[in-house]
């Protein structure tokens, strides 16, 4: 028996993501086909009632429970990412290696890739003896007003 590889290939797309839930057996059924639609047009996190209200706003008649239920299976195999924040759960788009801005004014959460220099890594590994494979940064701040 062949064991199946899956594609370790960052999602970056709403393409990618299906193609991703393709490769992993996963149906595309009409509703998750729209959850994720929704999560690359809207470029932002969103919660779950939030997903909910904006879906049946534009016409996609879709249940509370599965919309839960699709963002738990879509988060659960990695193809969108869930932040867990102490007012709940928000959902995004990528689900790859990257950091975060907390933008503390608006609430909003905006992602980042950044690449941390190697020198700062092997510091990191030495002081901690772990050698560093993967890392995300949560930086927070405020919306820098333009007339100052």
């Amino acid at each position: 028996m062949q064991k199946q590889v899956i594609s370790t290939k960052p999602i970056r797309s709403l393409e990618d993501a299906i193609d991703r839930c393709q490769a992993l057996g996963m149906r595309v059924s009409r509703q998750r086909r729209f959850i994720l639609e929704l999560l690359w047009q809207a470029k932002e996190h969103l919660s779950a009632r939030e997903i909910y209200d904006r879906l049946n706003q534009e016409g996609k008649e879709i249940g509370h429970t599965s919309v839960y239920q699709n963002l738990e299976a879509l988060s659960s195999q990695n193809i969108i990412e869930c932040i867990e924040r102490c007012d709940g759960r928000l959902y995004g788009n990528i689900s790859d290696s990257h950091s975060h801005v907390n933008c503390i004014d608006t609430n909003q959460i905006l992602d980042v890739h950044i690449e941390l220099p190697e020198d700062f890594i092997r510091q990191v590994e030495e002081q901690t003896g772990v050698k560093i494979t993967e890392y995300n940064i949560n930086f927070y701040g405020y919306r820098q007003n333009n007339t100052d």
